[in-house]
This record gives C-alpha cells, structure tokens and sequence, in this order.
C-alpha cells in the first residue's frame, strides 16, 4: 500500500511533467502563451530538452514599479527576438526607395541571448552590459530567397533610460558593438583565412600577380575582422515587485554579415521581448 509521502512525490512528478507537456505544447502552437521564471524553474533540463522552451524568455506579471539602489545590477537578462526584416531596394512605378522587408528567420531554436547583466547606475537609470550569453550567429531568409547571416548581439551597450524607475511605460536604449560573424581562423572555400590560410586563391596566381585583376579580388584576398555599430530599445510593460523582475518590448538595428569584408552589409531590424531581473 503506498505511503502518504510517495503518493506526494508521484503527484508532484505528474504535476511538474503536465506543466513541461503545457508549456512544450504552447512552444510549439501558441508562442504567445506566458511562461513566467517561476514555472521554468520548476522543470527539470529533460522536461526542457526538445520543447524549444530553453530558446524563450520568461514573461512578468505585474504592473508595480521598482527604484534601482546604488550598487544594484540588472541580471539573468534574456532578449527573445520575434520578427526580423532586412532593409533593400523596392522598385514601384519606376521609382526605388529602401525599405524593411520582413524575412524568415533560418536559425532553429538558438538565437535568443541570455544570461546576460550589467550594472546600474545614476537617475535617469544607465545600464551597462557587462557579460553573459550576448551574442547568436542568426540567418535569415528574404522573400526572394536570399539568406542573409548576421550576429545578433548587444555587446559594450550602454542604454540610458527616461526616468529613475522601472514602470510601465519605462524606455531605455543605446549603441552597441557588433563583432564581425567569422572569427580569424574561418577558411573560406578557397583556403583563405583572417590570421591562418592562403594569401590569395592559388588556382589564379597569374590574375593575382599585382598586373592585372588583383582589384578585382583584393576584398575577397585581405580578410577583416569588422566591428559595427547597432542600436536597441526597450520598453517596459511590465514589472513584479516582489520578485523584481521586469519585462517588456525591444527593436534592434544593426549590420549583416560582410563576409570578412567582402560583400556589403545589409540593415537588419528586429523585434521581440525581453526580461531582468534586479539584483
């Protein structure tokens, strides 16, 4: 006849694997569907492994207000990009303007950074990235088909906000550094790399003597590791005092992919949800 306490852990087991199968379920049909930290920290890594749930932020209940005190940090930041468009050339009646296509994102179930904090400062409040899980190589794919890579990132950012609280309505945002999508050690198809590799394509070392065609091929030759600037802005919509957490909206600007300097970067905006909590 089973005891009390095993007839407790048996319930608790079904409840915590109900809770993973609703919030798997949510994952996969209604991306929508709010997960707040609590609820995610009650699953184990084999309830969450293979429900995409550990590519999505925590969401916050609540409408309070929080005062940051000296000393205090911003941390377990999650970012949660929702939509992506990369800006180009649209034609219409004989005319062209540039504007944001929205595109399909590539990438399957790694692209959201987290773990990220910094530190708080002053009033207006100032936050100033510091470390964690900033960076995610991410591809997507315009309407026409063509991919376009880029490392979403909020690397060195320093946001500053529009008032001394987190509240409803709170905005902060500012520049950021973007490190280029292949590091020095990337070969390309050829042998050519940044810090190691081929100087030149040796299949054309005659066009590539310095006479002729070496223009032609100087971009694809000289790798570079480029480092642009992007820009990010957060908006508060919610806020729960008691476990100081906050939550809200971003849009992020920055450049694609040059290809170790090669190719010339596209605009890529993006758009989702974050979370923080007050440390």
């Amino acid at each position: 006849r089973p005891t009390t306490s095993l007839l407790a852990s048996k319930t608790d087991a079904f409840a915590a694997t109900a809770l993973a199968t609703v919030l798997a379920a949510g994952a996969v049909a209604q991306p929508a569907q709010a997960i707040t930290k609590s609820e995610i920290n009650q699953l184990s890594y084999l309830q969450v492994k293979g429900t995409g749930l550990a590519n999505r932020c925590p969401e916050v209940v609540g409408e309070g207000s929080i005062t940051p005190k000296s000393g205090q940090k911003l941390v377990d930041m999650c970012i949660e990009p929702k939509a992506w468009a990369v800006e180009e050339e649209v034609g219409s009646k004989g005319a062209t303007e540039r504007k944001f296509v929205t595109s399909k994102v590539m990438t399957r179930q790694t692209y959201t950074l987290d773990g990220i904090e910094g530190d708080l400062s002053g009033s207006p409040i100032t936050f100033s990235e510091k470390e964690g899980i900033d960076y995610a190589a991410t591809t997507v794919q315009m309407p026409g088909g063509e991919r376009v890579p880029f490392l979403f990132t909020v690397k060195n950012l320093v946001a500053k906000g529009n008032g001394p609280a987190f509240k409803p309505g709170f905005q902060m945002g500012g520049a950021f550094k973007t490190p280029s999508y292949r590091t020095g050690l990337f070969l390309d198809p050829k042998g050519r790399g940044g810090t190691t590799g081929y100087d030149m394509a040796v299949a054309l070392p005659g066009l590539q003597s310095g006479v002729n065609g070496d223009d032609d091929l100087f971009l694809e030759n000289n790798k570079t590791f480029d480092i642009t600037d992007g820009k990010i802005e957060f908006e508060v919509n919610k806020v729960n005092n008691e476990e100081q957490e906050i939550g809200g909206v971003f849009v992020a600007t920055q450049l694609s992919d040059t290809d170790m300097g090669s190719k010339v970067p596209k605009k890529i905006l993006t758009k989702g949800i974050f979370y923080a909590r007050v440390d």
